[in-house]
């Protein structure tokens, strides 16, 4: 059990040898009682121009455990830490039936890696096409040919998260985090996840990574079925009778629901079948789009040009009266995508390539939103988003994003005069960005501009681009569960990951579905 050295501090640039050996120093033990030191966790500090460094831990793993735990208990500054685990306690009974996992994003491939590695054989239902199928899709609809409501930005191989800037962070506390990263490591992903703070992949590297857990899970004997949309099910009792696919029936052992935030035609079908659901908070809101040297500057100062400073990103928050406006999913040197999977609807997002070296930088500018601001029905709160969406749809009459300098959107006189060129491929037209969003988002998004003016000049530069609306934070349902993780109203089904409510990003969905196969394996055997 590793010690964690923290707090160790040094100038961009300075070697990895010798930041290890001052966090060694620091031990105060024999060189020789040492088997292993590595950097553990790297982050930024740049809050003071006169001092940008990194902050670094570093992990130590001695010959004895016994003297980790006492020198842990004489310096409270270092910590012990577990290695990354995975340890399956496999159930006595046989199931009647293969696992079927709905949906191929993060949660349901980790749940799927995890059951076919223990010789489960899962069925994985996916409504869009592979990675190749999907990426011709998304970039046709992009380059103006018409929306597929089932190979998009939100459905197909990999889920929402492949077209993103496939960010690794989470807040989430749980040991299986540091599995996750070192599975997407094992697929490709680059060894400096493992490292930094805020580790990345980009969209480019991750469809990669995508295909070989799916290459994976089939040589094990799963099956990937693509194009395949879940289109209903029969119960009898709690359990589940039989799935009805675009591909004909399947009598299945448990289901796990790992259909994404949105699904929704998902939704309602599960509402009409009575299965619990709840309203949850979620937020709204549109891209601003900077250039990228005007974050740099912002975050940097006269250093925004040293080739050992890491692109410029951000992550801003204000809370007043109980609601936040917040910045979400900050995609350094990258773009704004056209994210919609309904017809009919303008729905934006963010995305990077690894390298994050384009002209722009975008995130999106959000507002928390309540089921009592949406209704508290469980699918108010989707309806409230859908209709955002169809009202900038119709407010551009088509595909087009509502766009607005922060200039125009302050003094509620929209323009588009700005040095920037929105990234958005469907275009933007310019908008009155106060005839789309209720009063209470507004209100927020103005605040916001006057308090993270303050801290980031960036913000404060009324020529920034907003391009709306960002619907698709988070799931706006909740598909609640019991301490066995299966649904209150059905024992054989598993709401999972971001769709379900209980997970956001690709970190805690892909964990999330650990926890499912977890617990689908302590119930049966395969």
């Amino acid at each position: 059990m590793p010690i964690i050295v923290n707090q160790i501090k040094a100038r961009p640039g300075t070697d990895e040898k010798s930041i290890i050996d001052r966090a060694v120093k620091s031990l105060k033990t024999d060189p020789g009682s040492i088997l292993q030191a590595g950097i553990f966790k790297t982050s930024l500090d740049a809050r003071r121009r006169d001092n940008i460094h990194y902050v670094h831990s570093v992990s130590v793993t001695l010959k004895d455990p016994a003297m980790e735990e006492e020198l842990c208990r004489k310096d409270k500054t270092l910590t012990l830490t577990a290695a990354a685990s995975f340890r399956p306690v496999i159930s006595g009974q046989i199931s009647g039936a293969r696992p079927v996992i709905a949906g191929f994003g993060p949660a349901g491939m980790f749940c799927a890696l995890a059951l076919a590695e223990q010789g489960y054989r899962p069925i994985v239902l996916e409504r869009g096409g592979d990675i190749d199928k999907r990426t011709a899709a998304v970039e046709g609809f992009w380059l103006g040919g018409e929306l597929d409501e089932n190979s998009n930005v939100q459905f197909g191989e990999g889920g929402a998260g492949t077209f993103s800037d496939g960010k690794l962070t989470t807040r989430i506390k749980d040991p299986l985090c540091r599995y996750v990263l070192e599975r997407f490591n094992e697929f490709g992903a680059p060894d400096e996840i493992l490292t930094k703070a805020k580790p990345h992949i980009g969209t480019d590297r991750l469809r990669g990574i995508v295909k070989g857990i799916r290459e994976r899970i089939i040589a094990l004997g799963g099956e990937i079925r693509f194009d395949s949309f879940l289109e209903d099910i029969s119960f009898n009792g709690r359990e589940i009778a039989s799935l009805s696919t675009t591909h004909g029936e399947i009598v299945p052992g448990a289901v796990v629901l790992a259909i994404g935030h949105s699904a929704r035609d998902t939704f309602e079908m599960l509402f009409r079948h009575g299965i619990f659901m709840e309203a949850k908070p979620f937020s709204v809101g549109a891209r601003i789009e900077h250039l990228q040297e005007e974050v740099n500057y912002s975050l940097y100062g006269e250093h925004m040009n040293d080739p050992l400073l890491p692109v410029g990103e951000y992550q801003l928050s204000y809370r007043a009266g109980g609601r936040a406006v917040y910045t979400f999913c900050m995609c350094p040197g990258g773009t704004v995508v056209p994210a919609a999977s309904e017809k009919g609807g303008i729905v934006t997002n963010g995305m990077s390539l690894f390298a994050r070296d384009g002209r722009n930088a975008n995130s999106a500018m959000v507002v928390s939103v309540t089921p009592e601001d949406t209704g508290k029905a469980p699918l108010d709160g989707m309806r409230f988003a859908r209709e955002l969406e169809r009202r900038a749809f119709s407010m551009t009459q088509g595909y087009r994003a509502c766009a607005t300098t922060v200039r125009g959107f302050l003094s509620g006189k929209p323009d588009l005069d700005s040095a920037i060129v929105p990234s958005y491929a469907r275009g933007v037209q310019e908008a009155d960005l106060r005839k789309l969003f209720p009063p209470f988002v507004i209100d927020m998004l103005e605040q916001g501009f006057e308090v993270f003016s303050r801290k980031m000049r960036c913000f404060g530069n009324g020529s920034a681009i907003l391009s709306a609306p960002e619907t698709r934070t988070s799931s706006p349902v909740r598909i609640t569960r019991g301490e066995e993780l299966t649904s209150l109203s059905c024992d054989s089904l598993y709401p999972c990951g971001e769709g379900a409510g209980y997970a956001g990003g690709i970190m805690s969905a892909a964990v999330d579905g650990l926890r499912v196969a977890l617990k689908i394996m302590t119930r049966y055997k395969p």
